[in-house]
Formats: C-alpha cells, sequence, structure tokens
C-alpha cells in the first residue's frame, strides 16, 4: 500500500516537472524588442495536402493585411502578406506584438499568443512592404494614412510607446487617432 503510493505521489511529481518544462519552453519575448500594431487583416485557411475528410482542421492561414512596426523609438507603416500555423489577429486597443527582423526590411517575426493558450505563443512571419514616411490608424473603423512625423509628435504628447511598454495613450487631446479618453 505504502509503495503504491509513493510510486503513484512519484508519478504526479514528475508529469508537474515535465509540463512546467514543456511550458517554459519556445520563443523567449526578451529576444522581440521590436513591436508591431496589426490594424486591419484577411485570412484564408488552406490545406497543405489533398484532404479526405472535409472536418479536417486547416494546416495553415494565410492573408494579407496592414500594420505600425515600432523600432528605436520611430513609427513606420508596412503592407504584408503572411502564411502561419495559427490564425493572425489585430491588436486591440494600442496594444502591439512583439516582433523583430528576420530578414531586414523584408520579413519580420511576430510573436502572437495561442489560441486557446494565451500562456504559450507562437511565431508568424509577416512580409514587409514598408511605407516609408507613413503609418497607419483606424478612424471609425476605417484604415487610414498618416505622416509618420506626426505620428510620432502625437505619441510624445500623449505618452505612447510600445516598445517601453507603455501601450496606453495618457493625455485627452486629439490627434491623428482621434480623441482619447483618460
Amino acid at each position: 500500500m505504502r509503495r503504491s503510493l509513493l510510486c503513484g505521489l512519484a508519478g504526479v511529481v514528475g508529469c508537474l516537472a515535465l509540463s512546467t518544462t514543456a511550458m517554459a519552453g519556445g520563443p523567449d519575448p526578451a529576444d522581440y524588442p521590436l513591436r508591431v500594431h496589426i490594424f486591419k487583416y484577411t485570412s484564408q485557411s488552406r490545406h497543405a495536402r489533398e484532404s479526405k475528410n472535409w472536418s479536417d482542421a486547416p494546416d495553415y492561414v494565410d492573408g494579407q493585411g496592414a500594420a505600425d512596426l515600432f523600432e528605436n523609438g520611430e513609427p513606420r507603416g508596412f503592407m504584408f502578406t503572411y502564411s502561419c500555423m495559427d490564425s493572425l489577429r489585430a491588436s486591440g486597443g494600442y496594444a502591439s506584438f512583439p516582433a523583430r527582423w528576420k530578414k531586414r526590411e523584408k520579413t519580420l517575426e511576430v510573436l502572437l499568443p495561442e489560441a486557446g493558450k494565451p500562456w504559450n505563443t507562437v511565431t508568424c512571419d509577416l512580409h514587409s512592404e514598408m511605407r516609408p514616411g507613413l503609418v497607419f490608424f483606424l478612424r471609425n473603423d476605417l484604415l487610414a494614412e498618416e505622416s509618420a512625423a506626426v505620428f510620432k509628435d502625437w505619441m510624445a504628447k500623449h505618452q505612447y510607446d510600445p516598445e517601453k511598454g507603455k501601450d496606453d495613450p495618457q493625455s485627452a487631446q486629439d490627434g491623428p487617432m482621434g480623441p482619447i479618453e483618460p
């Protein structure tokens, strides 16, 4: 009896140790110094091979969209295409996702929370087409463009700097993204 209890406890402890190790794996957010704010995107699920069962889950999702990159205190807009294992998602509010360059000015690797498991993270490559001197923002649910210099001034006035964890603008003045409630 005592031996079976000890074996059972040892098994539980072993499972907990393995699950903690597995959860600790994955990309390290500290390796992703840039921030990306995804505004809008389109997506289409795809199968890598011909499936005989229509209920099979898709192998990957691809599409296109528009986003802003924050790098070294500078905002830059870009259009992108992507093909990822998990569905992409738009940034909520003023929040942004960690990112890093995979190929400078061509491919950004973005770190996203895994669907259904927000404690896990997955990566997705965004193949970017940079928009020099422009950024994107939403006005009345429509995507609009603004000068990067004007937006940078707005960022300074509202103390908005996603690279430094300041994802919530601080003042109630109007700016390129419209009025902000304190």
